[in-house]
């Protein structure tokens, strides 16, 4: 039995708690610089935290121009106003690019270079500014993970840093802040929490050697992230279809957001795997957003490992109600892909490749693009070379699971 688990120190979660935020900030710092985009900028509930937090005695400052994907220009711009206001603190508000932006803006206001400097993992040389993450969608679950995803300049796909220096001190989740995502980001932000933690249930799971966690931001499956995953699926699961069908009702926009955060503390430790590792060629290729993006290869990604995570994804089938308590792994497994697949087109995301505006020639560089992911690639419960990339990608594309179902036995046996 082994468990490990990277998390903030405090997370805060519930209708209205935005209003503890100042409370959390005067902790770590009197200038605190909220990072946000322009839209959130103008929203009636970033004047209110920006108000609570100026009626609490703190100077604040405002840096909006996070743009989608983290271009590097908007991070040095970032990066840059934190250094003239003199920030002592850093709040990321927003989607997970915000928080993202905030995770970047504080490493570098702290440890200075260049962004490239950090890239992969344990690059982070110590304690970056004190931040504070509060999310306004519930997806990508950044408010506890340690990672960062940018786009780099002089790369194809984005880049990720990866640090335990990154998890934000305090995460504060308020649901009521989720309400006026539209239909659209509700359903891509809430399949991409649902890809999180049925990647982090599934990842596969490592020897426990002692000095395992010191070696590996992602040290796979194990106790402490099987817990949060299962219940970000059940609260995902649960309610995902209802918070996009009617986005006003507050019970199922709270179970997502739960959900969402339950999914990062579990992937933030035990890592995610081939459907993030395919999702960055294809979103290169596609500006397509990365939450429809690892949703739409989700059900090829479990058949494709199926016989490798069978128990597993038996679970999961289990826990969404897809399969029935006395129906035997195969049969739970099964029903679990055919149900994920039906839900995720009950919220409209697209079912292949193609749809996407991938083309049959640019196959063979999203396989190649994808392997290169080896911090992705090295968590999937199935070995992955070329000839199972491209067989991966071959039936997304097509929208044909059977490709993969029939190459199981094969594969098992290879």
């Amino acid at each position: 039995m082994f468990g490990a688990l990277r998390s903030p120190r405090n997370i805060v979660f519930g209708n209205g708690q935005r209003a503890a935020l100042a409370g959390y900030v005067a902790a770590l710092g009197r200038k605190p610089l909220l990072v946000t985009d322009r839209r959130m900028a103008g929203e009636a509930a970033f004047a209110e935290v920006k108000a609570g937090l100026a009626a609490a005695g703190l100077e604040v400052a405002v840096f909006s121009g996070v743009e989608a994907e983290l271009p590097a220009d908007c991070l040095d711009a970032g990066v840059k106003a934190a250094a003239a206001f003199g920030a002592d603190v850093i709040v990321g508000i927003g989607g997970g690019s915000c928080i993202d932006a905030a995770k970047v803006i504080a490493l570098m206001s702290a440890h200075g270079g260049s962004i490239s400097d950090y890239y992969g993992e344990f690059k982070v040389p110590g304690p970056i500014l004190p931040l504070v993450a509060m999310p306004t969608t519930a997806g990508t679950g950044s408010e506890v993970t340690p990672v960062a995803v940018v786009a780099d300049p002089g790369r194809a796909v984005k880049v990720g840093i990866a640090s335990p220096y990154l998890i934000p001190d305090t995460a504060i989740c308020d649901p009521e802040l989720t309400v006026s995502c539209p239909p659209i980001l509700t359903a891509v932000s809430g399949a991409d929490a649902l890809v999180h933690a049925i990647e982090a249930y599934t990842t596969a799971r490592r020897a426990d050697r002692v000095g395992m966690t010191l070696e590996h931001v992602f040290v796979g499956k194990n106790e402490l992230t099987d817990s949060f995953a299962m219940a970000a699926i059940g609260n995902i699961g649960r309610s995902l279809a209802k918070a996009v069908a009617d986005g006003t009702d507050s019970v199922a926009r709270a179970d997502v957001m739960l959900g969402a955060m339950q999914a990062g503390m579990a992937f933030g430790t035990a890592g995610t795997s081939v459907c993030h590792a395919v999702q960055y060629p294809v979103g290169a290729l596609t500006h397509t957003a990365h939450g429809l993006g690892v949703a739409l290869m989700l059900p090829y990604a479990l058949a494709f490992n199926r016989d490798h995570a069978l128990e597993d994804i038996a679970s999961v089938g289990r826990l969404l109600g897809f399969a029935q308590a006395d129906e035997d792994n195969a049969q739970a497994a099964d029903a679990c892909i055919a149900g994920i697949k039906d839900l995720l087109a009950t919220i409209a995301v697209p079912k292949t490749l193609e749809e996407i505006g991938v083309k049959a020639d640019q196959l063979p560089w999203i396989a190649e693009q994808a392997l290169a992911a080896n911090r992705l690639i090295k968590n999937n419960p199935r070995p992955v070379d070329r000839t199972g990339m491209d067989l991966l990608i071959a039936a997304a594309f097509a929208g044909d699971l059977s490709m993969l179902t029939t190459n199981t036995k094969h594969a098992k046996a290879s």
